[in-house]
């Protein structure tokens, strides 16, 4: 289905486009008068002069000129003014889109937030950034295609008829050009996005590979040419230009990135390409009726078949006609970019509710755990029984998990165990109220959990999950995300001892600390770059261990961990299940489930294809 000139989608989600709507319409208004009656004197006084030898004075003319010259001037101001008011707008809506965008994403699952992680940050880093060309340009220049034609052609016509039906016969060829064109185009921009999310997403995962790569020594080495792992594909089939540079000869990290940004750069340049062959057919459409016009003027004039006052105003009036409709050819492209990335991120407002729950105004991962209401709750001296009934989650290819049902108990630690795919960190992501479970359901001392205020559980709860998050920050702030302080005890849940010492020493953390000349101080990037796997690991246990939560959920908790480390992770689990905490831990290494008091099955039902 073709895409309206001006989506009305963009107006319902950015507010602060709707007054620059209606102040673009308003000084669209005024450049079409001043468009109008500027050529009307032009002509006059031009004709005046010409046709009158008694009037070639400037003061038999000064009242016209001093008109003209106000037109002039309200004509530059009406125009300035819109194209400040349009960059003020297009950032105001590009970052009231990026926050909406950003708070759908956080109402998403964990589940599709993965899937949909890297056409987030496309569209979030720098899709939407084409919206501002998209307003700046396009916008204004569509108000104009609208109000000045029209007005123009009357004014035309009413000069001279011959030249408002040449106009006529002659200006629908632009905007049907622009059709042909646009219908290209768009897809081209639509692919040049999917390309660009695509190779996104080859360069963070590249990147997230980079400190293990490191570790191992491997960052520049070669891998076989035939390797497979090392082509790139996407690459390959997004320019359809055959095999990459250096496809010969050892692959390598440099050579990889080189590869990716090359595919994205042709892409790139293809869709300039066709941008700037299709403003030079605009071009020669408008040159070409203009200079229709104006033959046809010259020569009713050589034969005395129209004033000379008539031909002028609409020799001056012909190219304002077929101008806007260029303008809105060649921002067209230019827009292009803005819009298919808008439309991702409309694609993503629409299938999220615009009032989310309130489990979209934390994870929780980021519940402090002293919040009001909650704090009673957190002091209990149970850590609450957890019920799982009959729980099933549908995924693509079955269920997973299906039909589990488990008790956890305060006091207890409850070891979810089963194969890949079968369901386990799904059924910890129902336990937190994150997936609505398809079939049963799961209780919390009876309750069910989505009917608990999210910010009231989830402060009852120190999750620790496969991928730990870690903010951009000191140390410090990623410790206290759950409650905990490095400037204070780690608090009545650690088995009765209230050191973080005690609980850095158990998880390991202390001999990173050791290594950090700023300690707690220590500032790291996004996913907590600066920290090698391990030392991420360990930070976040110590983050959930060092927490006041009488309901502890975990991940594989000792993964990335020697086993030293490991046992002594889980006597620290021990410890905080004995002191009547509810610990559930994701695991299936031997010494995992030697430390279970419960070990649960977790099963998945997959659906089985019928064959020839």
């Amino acid at each position: 289905m073709a895409r309206p000139p001006i989506d009305p989608r963009l107006w319902r989600y950015a507010r602060s486009a709707r007054s620059y709507l209606a102040l673009s319409v308003a000084l669209s208004l005024v450049i079409t008068g001043a468009i109008v009656l500027a050529a009307v004197l032009i002509g006059r006084v031009l004709a005046g002069v010409v046709t009158d030898p008694d009037q070639r004075t400037l003061g038999a003319w000064a009242v016209e000129l001093l008109v003209l010259a106000l037109t002039i001037v309200v004509r530059v101001l009406a125009t300035w003014l819109q194209s400040r008011l349009a960059h003020r707008a297009g950032a105001k809506v590009v970052a009231e889109l990026e926050n909406a965008v950003l708070a759908a994403g956080a109402r998403q699952s964990p589940r599709e937030l993965d899937i949909r992680r890297t056409e987030l940050a496309v569209v979030v880093g720098t899709g939407l950034s084409g919206l501002r060309g998209y307003l700046v340009g396009y916008v204004p220049a569509l108000l104009l295609a609208v109000l000045v034609p029209p007005i123009v052609l009357a004014v035309i016509a009413a000069h001279d008829p011959t030249s408002g039906v040449i106009v006529v016969i002659t200006l629908p060829l632009i905007p049907i050009f622009m059709i042909l064109i646009g219908k290209l185009t768009q897809g081209r921009a639509e692919a040049t996005l999917a390309a660009t999310t695509r190779l996104s997403d080859q360069m963070l995962d590249l990147f997230a590979g980079m400190p293990t790569l490191r570790a191992l020594g491997r960052e520049t080495g070669g891998a076989e040419p035939d390797d497979p792992a090392h082509s790139v594909r996407a690459g390959q089939s997004d320019t359809g230009s055959g095999p990459l540079s250096h496809a010969a000869g050892p692959r390598t990290m440099r050579y990889r990135v080189r590869d990716l940004g090359d595919a994205l750069r042709q892409r790139t340049m293809r869709a300039l390409r066709i941008a700037f062959l299709s403003s030079m057919v605009l071009e020669l459409l408008a040159t070409l009726s203009v200079a229709l016009i104006a033959v046809s003027i010259g020569m009713r004039l050589v034969f005395g078949e129209m004033s000379l006052y008539a031909g002028l105003v609409a020799l001056v009036l012909a190219p304002e006609v077929y101008l806007p409709l260029r303008m809105v050819g060649e921002r067209f492209h230019a827009a292009q970019d803005g819009m298919a990335a808008a439309d991702k991120a409309f694609a993503i407002l629409e299938a999220v509710p615009a009032q989310g729950s309130d489990r979209a105004a934390a994870t929780p991962e980021q519940v402090p755990g002293d919040q009001g209401a909650a704090e009673n709750d957190i002091r209990r001296p149970d850590g609450g029984l957890l019920e799982i009934r009959d729980l099933s989650v549908r995924t693509r290819d079955g269920l997973a998990p299906a039909g589990l049902s488990a008790v956890c108990a305060p006091g207890c630690l409850t070891v979810l165990t089963g194969p890949n795919g079968s369901g386990k960190s799904t059924a910890v992501q129902a336990i937190l109220g994150l997936l609505p479970p398809d079939r049963g359901a799961v209780t919390v001392d009876g309750v069910d959990v989505r009917a608990l205020p999210a910010d009231r559980w989830w402060a009852r709860v120190a999750w620790l999950p496969q991928r730990p998050v870690l903010v951009p920050g000191t140390l410090r702030d990623n410790l206290e995300l759950l409650g905990a302080a490095a400037d204070r005890g780690a608090g009545e849940w650690f088995g009765g001892t209230d050191d973080l010492a005690e609980v850095c020493a158990v998880t390991g953390f202390d001999t990173v600390l050791d290594e950090l000349p700023d300690r707690w101080n220590t500032v790291v990037g996004p996913g907590g770059t600066g920290l090698s796997l391990g030392q991420r690991q360990r930070l976040a246990l110590t983050r959930v261990l060092a927490a006041s939560r009488p309901i502890l959920l975990l991940d594989e908790p000792t993964a990335h961990l020697d086993a030293e480390a490991e046992a002594a992770v889980l006597r620290a689990l021990r410890r905080q299940a004995e002191a009547g905490a509810t610990v559930v831990v994701i695991g299936h290494r031997p010494t995992v489930l030697a430390a279970a008091d419960r070990i649960v099955q977790v099963r998945a039902d997959r659906l089985v294809e019928a064959g020839p």
